[in-house]
């Protein structure tokens, strides 16, 4: 199995929890024989990196002077899906999917997976709603709409706990089928994780 992660942070860049625990898990995955790549943003830091067997490529936005969030998350997907597709085809087009690790690479997953056929997972780390707690304003409703192409696009989605499985239904309509629950505070997390990889194995969009 081949499996490659996004996360707009990853050691040594951390901004919240997410970043620790993305890395935990390529760790993990490396450990277990799966062969992982991770995709994730650094400002200088750039290019190749290989930790504890996970290969990391870490981009920088071309585009230098933003208005928003949102300005620089969509400029620089372009960049996500340049290398995402360069590992593709290195790895001779056996990559079982990808994992994107909340909504900002969203736009680089989907495209992957109309382009060359890569399924992904949405793992979820927070919701707009939740971030921007009764904001309804074009640039909310822009990240919203990511969120839902997310939902709609993604194999499976991965949430922390009972409770964002039922925001998720709530708030996107997902169907319970499609959500998967990893509980973080579990040791046996990234071990879960890779069940739900596994189990995605058979389906119809799969190159691994």
């Amino acid at each position: 199995m081949r499996v490659i992660i996004f996360s707009w942070e990853y050691p040594p860049r951390v901004v919240g929890k997410l970043a620790d625990y993305v890395r935990d898990l390529a760790l993990q995955l490396a450990k277990n024989k799966v062969e992982t790549f991770v995709v994730t943003y650094h400002d200088y830091l750039t290019g190749e990196f290989e930790e504890g067997g996970v290969k990391i490529h870490r981009v920088t936005n071309p585009v230098k002077t933003h208005i928003s969030v949102l300005t620089w998350v969509l400029t620089l997907n372009q960049e996500v899906e340049r290398v995402a597709a360069n590992i593709y085809y290195k790895t001779g087009k056996q990559i079982s999917l990808i994992d994107a690790h909340d909504w900002h690479f969203i736009p680089a997953a989907v495209t992957l997976k109309k382009a060359l056929g890569i399924p992904f997972v949405y793992s979820v780390e927070s919701l707009e709603d939740h971030r921007s707690h009764g904001a309804n304003s074009p640039f909310n409703m822009a990240i919203k709409s990511i969120e839902w192409l997310g939902m709609y696009e993604a194999i499976a989605i991965v949430v922390k706990s009972d409770w964002m499985a039922g925001e998720v239904r709530r708030i996107y309509k997902v169907p319970e089928a499609k959500i998967k629950i990893v509980n973080p505070e579990s040791g046996l997390w990234p071990k879960t994780v890779l069940e739900v990889y596994e189990n995605l194995k058979g389906v119809v969009f799969n190159n691994g």
